[in-house]
C-alpha cells in the first residue's frame, strides 16, 4: 500500500495557503464519490480472469525462452518467479469473488496491489537484466518488447484504480530505462528516453480511463437512487404518506405471491361518509389535514405487515393477514372506533364517520382484483344500508346490477360534462422501430370516483345501446388529433358491433373525417370476430361504404374467436392483429408461437399486416418479430398517453431522424 499512496500523493499533491483550502471541499466531493463507487472500480480488476492468464503465459513463457536461449541461470530463476507470481494472481482472481461481501474492497484491492505490483517489478528487472549483463540482442528484444507491452497493456486495463495500472507501468517500465543509462550506449539511451517519454503518454491515457469509468459508474448509480426515488414517489400518496393506488397494487402482488396457500388475508375498504362537506364548508387545506390524521390513526391501528393507502378521495384501505372471520370482525370494529373518535382541528371539532367494506382470501377471492371488487361490493352495500356500518361481503349481493344501473346513468352525462378523453396507443413497425398508427382508446375520468376502467362502462355501453353515441364521439375527437400527425401516421379506432349495425353508422364515420380534415385512407377501423358471428347485411354494406373512400379494416384479438378464414377472404382487410393472450399469457409456449407463425405467414401471404399486441419485453418483442409479425403493440413500446404526449412522441422520434441524417 505504500505505493499508492505514493502515487496518490504524486497525482494529487498538497496545495499550501489559500489554494489549498479552495481545493479542500471539491476534494472531499472527490473522495466521497470514489467511496461510492470505489467497490465497482476496484470489481473491474477483477473482471474477464483470463486476460490474466494469457498475458501471464506470455511473459512466462518469454522469460523461459531467453533463458533457453541465453543459458543463463539467472533468467531460469526469473521465469520461475514470474510463474509463481503469474499462477498466484491466476488463484486469487478466481478465488476472490468482488461480489461477495465477506470480501471487503480493500481487501481486494490489497491482494490485487500485491501481485500486481510484484509481477512488474519481476518482469521489469528481468528485461533491465538482459540488457546489464550484454546477452544475445534477440533475448534483450524479446524481454523488453515483453515487459514494455505489459505495462502498456496492462495500464488500460487496470484503469479503473489508477495508482495500480500506474504503478504497474512505473515497475515494469523504469528498470529497463535505468538500464539503458547504465549501459551509456547511444542507442540504449534513446531507447531510455523513449520510455520515460511513454510513461508519462500511458499514465494520460489511463487516466483519462480512469475518468470516464468512474464518472460513467457514478452516473449510472445516480440514475438509479434518482429511479428508485421516482418509484418510491410514484406509489405514495403525496397528501397523506400512504401507498397510492399504484403502491396499493404492488404490495398485494408481492403479498399474495409471499404468502402460504392457507394464510388468510383481509382488505378493509374505508370511506369517509359525508366528506366533501368537510372540504366545501371549510376548505380544502382542513380536509387534507383530515385525511393526514385518519391516516395516522389507520396505521397506528393496523397489525404489523399490513398495507394501508389512501386509493384516491377519501377512500381507504388496509391489505393485512387475518388469522380468520373473527380476527377481521375485531380489526374492523378498531378501525371504525379509531376513525370515528373526535378530532380538533384549528379549535374546530370535527367528527368523521366511516363506511366498510370486507372481503377476505381465499373466501371472497383468489387474486387482487377479486377481493378488490368484492370488498368495493361490500363498501357499496354498506353505503346504501345507512352509511356508517361494516358490511362484510356476501355472494348474494348483485353488484353487477347496481353498478350498470349506475354507469348507465352517468355515462350519458360523462359526453356532455367533458369527463372521457382519448388516450392514445402506438403501433411500431418491429423492423425500424418507428411509430406507423395510434390506437385511440377512451378513458372515462370521474369527478367522484376516479378512473374507471373502460371493461366498466364499454360493457354497459353495449348493452344499453349508448355504445353508438360513445363511439362516434371517440371516432370525431380522434380524428380531430390525427389530422394534426404527419401524413404517413395513421389512426385506429376500435368499432363495436352494434356500432356498426347502427343506422347511419357509415355517414357518422365520413361526417368525422370530414370534420376532421382527416384522409380517410389514414383511418382503419378494427372490428372483431364476434361481428361476423350473424350473416348480417349491414355489417357488409358498412364495410364496403367505406372501404370505396379509402378506410381500411384490421382484424381485433385474432384467434380469440371463432377464427374463420372465410370473412379473411370476403372483406377487404389490412391488417391483422394477434391476440395478446398468444404473446403474454399463460399457455405463451411452443402451441403459441406456433399459431402467431402460422397467422403471420397467411397474413404476409395475403398482403396484410400483422400486428402483435401485449408486449411488454424485448424478449416477446425478438419472438414475435422472428415469428413474421412486422408491427408490435403494448407496454414495451408505450402505454396509451394523450394527444399531446403522441404528438411528443412524434416529435422526438423525427428529431432523432433528422439527427441521424445530418450525421
Amino acid at each position: 500500500m505504500g505505493v499508492t499512496r505514493f502515487l496518490n500523493a504524486l497525482l494529487h499533491p498538497a496545495r499550501p495557503g489559500l489554494e489549498q483550502g479552495r481545493e479542500q471541499p471539491s476534494r472531499e466531493r472527490s473522495d466521497q464519490l470514489s467511496e461510492r463507487v470505489r467497490r465497482m472500480l476496484v470489481t473491474t480488476l477483477y473482471a474477464q480472469p483470463s486476460s490474466l492468464a494469457i498475458g501471464a503465459l506470455a511473459t512466462v513463457s518469454a522469460a523461459g525462452v531467453s533463458a533457453w536461449i541465453a543459458g543463463l541461470p539467472e533468467l531460469w530463476v526469473a521465469a520461475v518467479i514470474l510463474g509463481m507470481i503469474a499462477v498466484a494472481r491466476v488463484v486469487a482472481a478466481l478465488g476472490l469473488s468482488p461480489d461477495s461481501e465477506g470480501n471487503s474492497t480493500a481487501t481486494l484491492e490489497m491482494v490485487y496491489e500485491v501481485g500486481a505490483f510484484s509481477y512488474a517489478l519481476a518482469l521489469g528487472c528481468t528485461a533491465a537484466f538482459t540488457i546489464l549483463v550484454g546477452t544475445n540482442a534477440e533475448v534483450v528484444v524479446l524481454m523488453v518488447a515483453n515487459a514494455l507491452g505489459y505495462g502498456i497493456g496492462v495500464s488500460a486495463r487496470n484503469a479503473g484504480r489508477l495508482t495500480i495500472a500506474i504503478g504497474q507501468l512505473a515497475l515494469s517500465c523504469v528498470p529497463i530505462a535505468l538500464a539503458c543509462f547504465w549501459v551509456g550506449s547511444i542507442g540504449f539511451i534513446a531507447l531510455g528516453f523513449t520510455i520515460l517519454l511513454l510513461i508519462p503518454a500511458m499514465i494520460s491515457i489511463a487516466t483519462n480511463i480512469f475518468k470516464v469509468l468512474r464518472d460513467s459508474i457514478a452516473a449510472a448509480e445516480t440514475s438509479k437512487k434518482l429511479a428508485d426515488k421516482m418509484q418510491i414517489l410514484a406509489r405514495t400518496d403525496v397528501v397523506t404518506g400512504l401507498a397510492n393506488r399504484a403502491g396499493l397494487n404492488h404490495a398485494m402482488v408481492e403479498t399474495m405471491m409471499a404468502v402460504e396457500d392457507d394464510t388468510c388475508l383481509a382488505l378493509f375498504w374505508i370511506d369517509l361518509d359525508r366528506f366533501k362537506e368537510v372540504n366545501d364548508l371549510l376548505g380544502h387545506p382542513v380536509g387534507d389535514r383530515v385525511l393526514n390524521e385518519v391516516a395516522k390513526r389507520l396505521r397506528s391501528v393496523s397489525p404489523e405487515g399490513a398495507t394501508v393507502a389512501r386509493f384516491g378521495g377519501d377512500e381507504f384501505i388496509v391489505f393485512c393477514p387475518i388469522t380468520g372471520r373473527k380476527d377481521a370482525e375485531r380489526l374492523a370494529s378498531e378501525v371504525h372506533a379509531e376513525i370515528m373518535r373526535p378530532l380538533r382541528i384549528d379549535g374546530e371539532r370535527l367528527e368523521v364517520r366511516a363506511s366498510l367494506g370486507v372481503a377476505m382470501l381465499p373466501e371472497h377471492g383468489r387474486d387482487a382484483d377479486t377481493l378488490m371488487q368484492s370488498a368495493d361490493l361490500a363498501l357499496y352495500h354498506a353505503k346504501v344500508g345507512g352509511r356508517s356500518q361494516t358490511c362484510f361481503y356476501d355472494s348474494a349481493m348483485s353488484r353487477d346490477l347496481v353498478r350498470r344501473r349506475e354507469i348507465e346513468d352517468e355515462l350519458r352525462s360523462a359526453l356532455q360534462r367533458d369527463e372521457l378523453s382519448i388516450f392514445f396507443q402506438p403501433i411500431v413497425d418491429l423492423e425500424t422501430g418507428r411509430i406507423k398508427t395510434f390506437e385511440a382508446l377512451v378513458r372515462w375520468f370521474h369527478p367522484e370516483k376516479g378512473e374507471l376502467r373502460p371493461d366498466e362502462f364499454i360493457p354497459v355501453a353495449e348493452e344499453t345501446g349508448v355504445i353508438v353515441t360513445l363511439g362516434n364521439w371517440i371516432t370525431a375527437q380522434a380524428a380531430r388529433v390525427a389530422a394534426s400527425w404527419p401524413e404517413e401516421v395513421t389512426l385506429a379506432v376500435n368499432l363495436s358491433p352494434l356500432q356498426i349495425r347502427a343506422p347511419g353508422a357509415a355517414l357518422g364515420i365520413k361526417n368525422a373525417l370530414r370534420e376532421a380534415g382527416l384522409d380517410p385512407r389514414r383511418l382503419e377501423l378494427e372490428v372483431t370476430e364476434s361481428l361476423f358471428i350473424e350473416d348480417n347485411h349491414a355489417t357488409a354494406s358498412f364495410i364496403e361504404e367505406l372501404s370505396e373512400i379509402g378506410v381500411r379494416f384490421a382484424l381485433d384479438d385474432f384467434g380469440t374467436g371463432y377464427s374463420s378464414l372465410g370473412y379473411i377472404n370476403k372483406f377487404p382487410f389490412s391488417k391483422i392483429k394477434v391476440d395478446r393472450s398468444f404473446v403474454s399469457g399463460t399457455q405463451v409456449g411452443r402451441k403459441s408461437d406456433a399459431i402467431i407463425r402460422a397467422v403471420a405467414e397467411m397474413g404476409n401471404t395475403l398482403g396484410m399486416d400483422i400486428v402483435a399486441e401485449g408486449l411488454e419485453t424485448i424478449e416477446q418483442v425478438q419472438a414475435v418479430k422472428d415469428a413474421g409479425c412486422n408491427l408490435g403493440q403494448g407496454y414495451y413500446f408505450s402505454r396509451a398517453v394523450p394527444d399531446y404526449l403522441a404528438a411528443m412522441l412524434l416529435a422526438q422520434e423525427r428529431e432523432q431522424e433528422g439527427r441521424k441524417a445530418l450525421g
